[in-house]
């Protein structure tokens, strides 16, 4: 065996578990959109969710964006998803509301964690949002959903 093959030989073999990772991750965890809010149950470590009378594992609980139409928030929203390489599932948009489950992939691994959020018009210079992050794979997130919540909801927020 020459120098070459053995040097790709070792790259494979160190590469082959996350290789083996994601097509279990891509036979297991398929995408399957999502066309209403999901929720967390009381005792789930994967999953968070902000609104809708429900703050699970989310220290912000203020979920009115006064000063903020509607298409103001989606236009915010859709910037997000575009700058987290976020893949849109599901989209549904009215004049009174705007729904969208996209598809957030963790780092490294790439385990998929679906991401949803309703946008209700309040008026027209305010809207109401509802946030939910959750993990497709495993019992707990070791605090990701959490944390993508706040940074979407600062993003939000944040005009």
């Amino acid at each position: 065996m020459n120098t070459s093959t053995k040097a790709l030989l070792g790259v494979f073999l160190i590469l082959s578990p996350w290789l083996l990772v994601q097509v279990w991750i891509l036979v297991a965890a398929p995408d399957q959109a999502l066309e209403e809010m999901p929720s967390c149950s009381d005792s789930s470590s994967n999953c968070a969710h902000l609104g809708g009378g429900d703050s699970h594992r989310m220290e912000v609980t203020t979920v009115l964006l006064e000063g903020q139409s509607l298409e103001e928030t989606k236009s915010l929203a859709l910037d997000y998803v575009d700058d987290q390489g976020g893949d849109i599932l599901f989209e549904s948009d009215s004049e009174s509301e705007y729904f969208v489950h996209f598809v957030e992939h963790t780092s490294f691994w790439l385990f998929p964690d679906d991401v949803v959020l309703l946008i209700t018009a309040e008026g027209d210079n305010s809207s109401k949002i509802e946030l939910h992050s959750e993990s497709r794979l495993g019992g707990g997130d070791l605090g990701v959903n959490p944390e993508r919540l706040e940074k979407f909801y600062n993003a939000l927020a944040s005009d």
